[in-house]
């Protein structure tokens, strides 16, 4: 599949061939029974190195998956509240809070107002400034509290 006439060859223990006819490249890897890869296409000449193609690819494959693994991926977690809120309800969603930022998600804090709820938006924004003193030691201000509709939204992520 190599289309050009000479390649920079290196050889399967990492020694420097230098720049070879494609024929010759060819008969050194399939001396010692190989493959011959085109490891860099755009260089003047292209540079080939002798190698098991399939054993390269598998090692490849395997870091692949080892790095999906030891990557974690940051989650928006919602917590919806009402203004009128009670004490107990109050310090259990924001223990589920806590438990969501130390395990490394941000949340999304949704301040629904219904009805009558609509003309004390002070009293939101006092809830929610409240939630911001009480969660500071683990968390931090990512988006500060914004009216959208009959919501009030803010974003605490980690620190």
């Amino acid at each position: 599949m190599i289309r050009v006439p000479q390649v920079r060859l290196i050889g399967a223990d990492a020694e420097q061939f230098g720049v070879v006819a494609i024929a010759e490249a060819l008969k050194r890897a399939q001396d010692d029974g190989l493959d011959l890869v085109e490891v860099a296409p755009t260089a003047n000449p292209p540079v080939c190195r002798i190698m098991d193609f399939s054993k390269f690819k598998y090692e490849q494959e395997k870091k692949e998956r080892e790095a999906r693994k030891r990557q974690h991926i940051v989650k928006l977690k919602e917590i919806r509240l009402k203004p009128t809120i009670e004490e107990h309800d109050y310090r259990t969603k924001l223990d589920h809070a806590r438990k969501f930022l130390e395990k490394g998600n941000r949340v999304k804090w949704s301040l629904m107002f219904r009805g009558r709820q609509m003309a004390h938006i002070d009293l939101g924004r006092k809830l929610l400034d409240r939630i911001v003193q009480d969660t500071l030691d683990i968390s931090e201000l990512d988006r500060a509290p914004k009216k959208e509709g009959r919501f009030m939204n803010m974003v605490l992520s980690p620190k």
